[in-house]
């Protein structure tokens, strides 16, 4: 088997974020290459149309979708796989639907909602009279992932002074989200022959995080140097969890799978209040392949071999 890897090439003084495709490339092209196949790399840029044609005259016979964003922009990824189905070029990972649906974050929201899975308030900026003066919230761009313009700043109490904010912001590129006191989760799925397997649930613990809002912003995520990095970590509580947590966990995590149409691979990551109700706050198609990742620390928990996770992703390509 011939198979292209296709990744967001970074840009000149490219950030942390934006360089991990890198490390991606690399360990799934191990992966590939010990399974018996045939690779070559293409990275893809602003020219991307360009260069999707030019996949569709190489006859490969598959493309791994690694691009996450065009230019550190994540409002266009998914002309990656529409340019893919154009082209019939058989590719990894999910479908064109399920990337755009998924990347904004409102929509998702929205449909979520619709579907009864339990998901925070959400609000564009042009709707701050609907927030409630005292609670607290959270901004979020709708299109960017991996905590990219997200800080400690972005949760806030409602008042006056948010409002004044909130106005300068466009409803096209950020929206508002009930901010939930609670246990933060990420959920990996993997494809399986029976239907989506769910991995063994990671919790994110914040370490003395005292007056610092307990979430995954950008430095907890990117800056190995900060407080909030060495103070972030992922653990696996397995049966300390308890049966009826876990249960509403991975009965979350199909859910969203089914709702969503995803394919191959992704992660939910979600927030529990204190009385254990189970929050979505984010679906991640295609989540990170790096060796450090949460999808590949779910895949070790649950004691997969990466070439066989490899072989699964493979055998639900997009046609």
């Amino acid at each position: 088997m011939k198979c292209c890897i296709i990744y967001n090439e970074p840009g000149k003084d490219a950030l942390a974020d934006e360089l991990d495709v890198i490390d991606q490339v690399i360990h799934v092209e191990k992966y590939l290459l010990e399974i018996g196949t045939e690779v070559s790399r293409k990275g893809i840029t602003a020219n991307f149309m360009v260069e999707i044609a030019e996949l569709a005259s190489e006859k490969h016979d598959f493309v791994f979708n690694l691009v996450e964003s065009i230019n550190n922009k994540g409002e266009i990824n998914y002309f990656i796989p529409a340019l893919l189905n154009l082209y019939s070029i058989p590719y990894s990972g999910n479908p064109l639907e399920a990337i755009f649906v998924t990347t904004n974050k409102k929509l998702a929201s929205n449909l979520l909602k619709n579907a009864g899975i339990r998901n925070p308030q959400a609000f564009l900026p042009s709707q701050s009279a609907m927030l409630t003066e005292g609670l607290q919230y959270i901004l979020k761009p709708i299109w960017e992932d991996g905590s990219l313009g997200i800080t400690a700043e972005s949760v806030f109490t409602h008042n006056e002074l948010s409002v004044e904010r909130l106005n300068k912001l466009d409803d096209s590129h950020w929206f508002v989200e009930e901010y939930i006191e609670g246990r933060e989760f990420n959920i990996s799925v993997l494809t399986g022959k029976e239907g989506p397997e769910v991995l063994p649930p990671a919790e994110i613990i914040f370490n003395d995080f005292q007056e610092r809002p307990r979430i995954m912003d950008f430095r907890a995520k990117w800056d190995i140097d900060s407080y909030e990095y060495v103070n972030t970590v992922r653990n696996f509580p397995g049966g300390k969890l308890g049966v009826d947590l876990e249960r509403k966990l991975k009965d979350t995590a199909k859910s969203c799978w089914n709702l969503f149409g995803l394919k191959g691979y992704a992660r939910v990551d979600v927030r529990v209040d204190n009385e254990e109700n189970v929050y979505v706050i984010e679906i991640n198609a295609n989540p990170c392949m790096s060796p450090d990742s949460g999808f590949m620390a779910a895949t070790i928990e649950a004691g997969f071999d990466f070439a066989d996770v490899i072989r699964r992703i493979l055998g639900d390509l997009n046609r």
